[in-house]
């Protein structure tokens, strides 16, 4: 081979050298790209890790989206006071961060809305009722933490209708929410059982609740613990029924924007801590004779051993405990909320502990 083709074939390899550096790079920055994007929110810059609790703690409350008005899971009284399933979470976070459940104000928010209020920054924190779905989850860039109740819908009608089981409704008007699953789930049920019906919807539910209550449809749908809240707000509750199918899984739970894995955390562990509580058996009345257990498990729920505070960004090592002396745990909450001896009357049922035959459980705290 003469200088020439040495030259040439030196030539070529450095191309091809060149060419294959280029693609490598090119590839390597798509490659890297999402997860970039994920930890630093897309922006390019430093990211949103830790942005949303720095906001919080700056400004000195926690926003929190809530229903327009659901007994049991949030609803104002005449002063404007807060209860329900989904406000003591929303004070339960506010109780981590500040060790006061009432740093929390409360954006009454209709089920249309709600994400974009969520996804926009009007609210830092969505624990509305709402049904943790494939969709919500993935496309909506919003991330659900946790499930603080787990539902399925029901059918509520008049007595005297005559109706004794969802698969005798037919030829039926039926009133709803819209922006819900709650729609989707009844076309799929009459649509597999070859039932006729005709949906009313209301974006407000104080209007679905008026418009059924009127007479305008015949059978009113929604979740089943959403079913018991509503029939109280009815002028005679006593002349209507739920019937007994559930026709859909409805896991209700706190929801947060993708990108801030701090906040996330937080959420999520805030939750857990309220049921692993209950697991160790510790409540609002008792956990103060804890303090100084000898229980490994209880040691550190309380605080006394690890450095889980840091971890989530707080700097009181016994958020954990402020929670369940502040707040109390998953069964407190859900006794004086919705359970047996409130007006909605449910058992505990799937939402008691997995120890107790239901399906609660919470990751272990070490």
């Amino acid at each position: 081979m003469n200088q020439e083709s040495l030259n040439r074939k030196a030539r070529g390899l450095f191309v091809l050298f060149a060419a294959g550096l280029f693609a490598f790079g090119l590839g390597g920055a798509l490659l890297l790209s999402p997860s970039a994007q994920a930890l630093g929110g897309g922006d390019g810059g430093e990211g949103d890790y830790g942005k949303t609790l720095k906001e919080v703690t700056d400004k000195g409350y926690v926003q929190c989206g809530v229903s327009q008005g659901l007994p049991g899971f949030s609803n104002p009284d005449d002063a404007g006071n807060w209860s329900g399933i989904d406000v003591e979470l929303c004070r339960a976070v506010a109780t981590a961060i500040f060790n006061d459940p009432d740093k929390v104000q409360y954006s009454p928010l209709s089920a249309k809305v709600r994400f974009e209020s969520l996804r926009s920054g009007e609210i830092d924190l969505l624990v509305r009722n709402t049904t943790w779905t494939f969709d919500r989850d993935v496309a909506l860039g919003l991330e659900f933490v946790g499930v603080n109740y787990y539902d399925g819908q029901g059918f509520m009608v008049r007595k005297n209708l005559g109706v004794n089981s969802s698969q005798e409704l037919n030829n039926v008007s039926v009133c709803t929410n819209t922006g819900t699953t709650t729609e989707l789930n009844a076309a799929d049920f009459f649509r597999a059982n070859k039932l006729k019906y005709k949906i009313v919807a209301f974006e407000k539910s104080d209007e679905v609740v008026a418009a059924y209550d009127a007479g305008r449809c015949d059978v009113y749908t929604t979740d089943r613990s959403g079913l018991a809240a509503q029939r109280t707000k009815l002028s005679n509750p006593r002349e209507h029924k739920v019937l007994p199918e559930i026709i859909s899984k409805e896991p209700l739970g706190p929801v947060v924007r993708q990108g801030d894995e701090q906040w996330a955390d937080l959420v999520r562990w805030v939750l857990n801590a309220t049921i692993i509580a209950e697991e160790l058996g510790l409540t609002s009345a008792n956990i103060a004779s804890h303090k100084n257990s000898d229980n490994p498990k209880i040691r550190r729920f309380v605080g006394s051993e690890g450095e889980f505070a840091t971890a989530l960004g707080l700097e009181d090592n016994a958020w954990a405990y402020n929670i369940i002396a502040k707040v109390g745990n998953y069964g407190e909450i859900y006794d004086r909320t919705v359970g047996p001896k409130t007006p909605l009357g449910l058992s505990r049922g799937d939402n008691a502990l997995w120890t107790d035959g239901g399906i609660l459980y919470a990751p272990p705290l070490r």
